[in-house]
């Protein structure tokens, strides 16, 4: 998932400061429109243009990805109800903050440092495997930030009786801030 800062550019319709919306999937090709929520549509608007540019329908916009901010918060999983025990294990990621992207999971027993198993990416930030051992479930994270990346151990995140439908912490929080090409990066303004 990503946070995207994002706004139209008739500046008849719309105010200069757009509106953020979180992105939960995407393609990836440059042929992809943003399709978005009446209401996430509309925040882009000017004071009392709302229906105006809810008429106008399809807008030019201009869009940054920005950092996703959980105070607080760690990364967690929720175990989706269609996981099985001990069959399949479909994981959806929350609260990853920063200004990342994982790219890829491994899972391994707790206590296990040479037994990763890795999970597919299913569809935006649902992961899942039908390879992964019995007992504790520790997880490994690969984060890219911007040109780099590093690998994040989350040493003890899902119990030996796990249930679906249940959120789990990770234990580790996310801040990356991806560092872009470009001198200085300035990423209050557009």
């Amino acid at each position: 998932m990503f946070l995207l800062q994002i706004r139209c550019k008739n500046p008849n319709l719309c105010s200069g400061k757009g509106t953020k919306v979180t992105l939960t999937d995407r393609n990836y090709d440059n042929r992809t429109d943003f399709v978005l929520s009446s209401k996430a549509f509309m925040a882009m608007a000017n004071k009392g243009k709302a229906q105006d540019i809810l008429k106008a329908g399809i807008v030019n916009v201009e869009y940054k990805r920005i950092p996703c901010e959980y105070k607080n918060q760690n990364l967690a999983v929720r175990v989706e109800e269609s996981s099985q025990k001990p069959y399949y294990l479909q994981l959806k990621l929350l609260y990853q903050g920063g200004q990342t992207e994982v790219v890829a999971i491994d899972v391994a027993r707790v206590g296990s440092s040479s037994s990763w198993n890795s999970m597919n990416r299913n569809y935006g930030a649902v992961w899942d495997t039908n390879r992964f051992p019995n007992g504790a479930l520790q997880f490994r994270f690969k984060v890219i930030s911007g040109y780099g990346s590093r690998w994040i151990l989350a040493k003890y995140v899902l119990p030996a009786d796990w249930k679906t439908g249940v959120v789990y912490d990770t234990g580790v929080q996310i801040t990356d801030i991806a560092q872009e090409n470009c001198s200085p990066c300035d990423y209050g303004t557009w």
